[in-house]
């Protein structure tokens, strides 16, 4: 990192979410909770795609692909936010710092094409009904979720790398929970309009972007659906299309919000508010979403607990 001096190597200094230290442990117990539904409830969503075979479909691969997501992106920053609300120590190591740049770039960006995929089968599904299973072949299904995650990788190495170039001239207080991109920039001591223009227009790829296709194809899925003759049949796709589409408006909202707008949104605590809300509660409120509305994961469930009774 040219122009850091070797103080860098100590580590950095993460100033947290607020700046009233008295609220701490209130902070600590509500993440704490929250990162623990987190882990059930994405863990019960990818075991139940796993076990049950009614659910052996192509909504259900990505759906555990979401929450195997979900679960790694707010484990590359929970832990480390629970430890520095727990004691007077806030540093990170320097290697902690960089492996949480790269880790939660990659799988936010990953995040953001696999909503679009997910959109893209529903789209299949509810307007090409005759064909969605030669087309959402497994095949297919593999390949665009390979193109998820390796797409966000490559979106990470490029930006996490480009950021880690600036010189920070014994800058080490990150204004933030977490070492991410804007936080990053913010301490470095020289020009930095061409990094702040990489991440807007990258951030603008991987949300604005994304989020326009995907309300696009939800007009046409709605404009389907109010063809389907049978109320229960609109129904059930009405309530499968609107847990996606509430789980599409969390993300990129709170993304959109922290990302593209952090100059014109108020406080800086504002934008670390909006930061805990898409690492911490949307992963959390994801597999809530798709189970209270969906009949067939709570099927399998009480398949699944029924058995366990049994077995019992």
């Amino acid at each position: 990192m040219e122009g850091a001096n070797s103080s860098f190597w100590e580590g950095f200094i993460l100033m947290g979410v607020s700046d009233h230290p008295q609220l701490e442990m209130t902070f600590f117990t509500v993440i704490l909770c929250s990162y623990l539904l987190t882990l059930v409830g994405n863990s019960t969503i990818i075991l139940l795609s796993r076990l049950d075979a009614r659910l052996h479909t192509p909504m259900y691969f990505f759906l555990s692909n979401l929450s195997s997501l979900d679960i790694a992106f707010t484990t590359s920053s929970v832990p480390q936010m629970l430890i520095n609300l727990w004691g007077p120590d806030k540093t990170i190591s320097f290697g902690g710092c960089v492996t949480q740049l790269y880790v939660f770039l990659w799988l936010g960006a990953t995040e953001c094409i696999l909503l679009v995929v997910m959109a893209f089968d529903r789209y299949v599904a509810v307007c090409q009904p005759l064909h969605y299973t030669a087309i959402m072949n497994p095949r297919l299904c593999g390949l665009l979720a390979a193109i998820a995650w390796l797409g966000g990788l490559g979106n990470s190495v490029i930006q996490s790398t480009f950021t880690l170039q600036l010189p920070l001239c014994g800058h080490r207080r990150v204004d933030s929970f977490l070492c991410e991109v804007p936080a990053m920039i913010k301490l470095a001591c020289g020009d930095t309009s061409l990094n702040e223009a990489v991440l807007n227009g990258v951030c603008t790829f991987f949300t604005a972007v994304p989020l326009s296709i995907i309300l696009a194809s939800y007009c046409h899925i709605a404009r389907a659906v109010l063809k389907i003759h049978s109320a229960k049949g609109r129904r059930k796709t009405f309530n499968t299309c609107l847990s996606h589409l509430v789980v599409v408006l969390l993300f990129y909202g709170s993304a959109i919000y922290g990302y593209l707008l952090p100059a014109k949104t108020g406080s800086q605590n504002q934008g670390k508010f909006i930061s805990l809300f898409y690492s911490v509660a949307t992963p959390m409120v994801n597999p809530l979403i798709y189970t209270l509305r969906n009949r067939e994961v709570k099927g399998a469930l009480r398949r699944m607990l029924g058995k366990g009774r049994e077995a019992g």
